[in-house]
């Protein structure tokens, strides 16, 4: 079946998120930033936020737990846009070409709903997607498959007809588990060649 839809991750594919370009800043000390990063503000904390608890909420459980990094946790929202290191120009150029050569786009991205509108006004390419699906607003984060059937059935996708770019394996193995034909995101180079073996570029 040909494919003619094509479905992106945001951050590390199309927009470089990272919380270390804000707490470089505000640690002298590389292995206490990562260990602060891990232990106190942890991917799994913010994976809340990105399925919608409020940043208010998640903050102050945090300063209770940890009163003396307090600032440090305060930052994570308060200096959030600090750690968009700005877009991958690689991938962006290849999502405008898709989109001139006549390709449904699509995002599917874990993220906050708070946080997210703030990434919109800052990428314009934002706009070229004909939707964009955000776990917060959800209340699901990737790869809960339930958050890619709400993209499915949305924008009546194709599964047979749609590729999946994302960089974590388990995301881009929900959506092949779903149909979808997946590719784990490493470069632009490496996206590039797989999308000219489908006969989109």
């Amino acid at each position: 079946m040909m494919v003619d839809t094509v479905v992106f991750d945001l951050g590390g594919v199309l927009i470089d998120w990272n919380p270390r370009h804000l707490y470089r800043r505000l640690f002298d000390d590389e292995a206490a930033m990562e260990r602060f990063l891990a232990e106190v503000c942890s991917p799994a904390w913010n994976a809340r936020q990105d399925a919608g608890r409020p940043w208010s909420e998640a903050v102050a459980e945090l300063v209770a737990r940890f009163p003396a990094q307090a600032d440090l946790i305060a930052a994570y929202r308060e200096r959030w846009t600090e750690m968009l290191g700005g877009a991958i120009e690689g991938t962006v150029d290849i999502l405008r070409e898709l989109k001139a050569g006549g390709a449904r786009l699509y995002a599917l991205t874990n993220w906050s709903q708070e946080t997210f509108p703030a990434a919109r006004e800052r990428f314009d390419f934002l706009a070229d997607f004909a939707g964009i699906v955000v776990s917060g607003e959800e209340g699901l984060v990737k790869p809960d498959p339930l958050l890619y059937r709400r993209l499915i059935d949305r924008h009546a996708l194709v599964p047979e007809r749609t590729l999946f770019i994302d960089d974590a394996p388990a995301n881009v193995a929900a959506a092949e588990a779903l149909g979808m034909r997946g590719h784990r995101f490493e470069d632009a180079r490496r996206l590039r060649a797989w999308l000219i073996g489908h006969g989109l570029l």
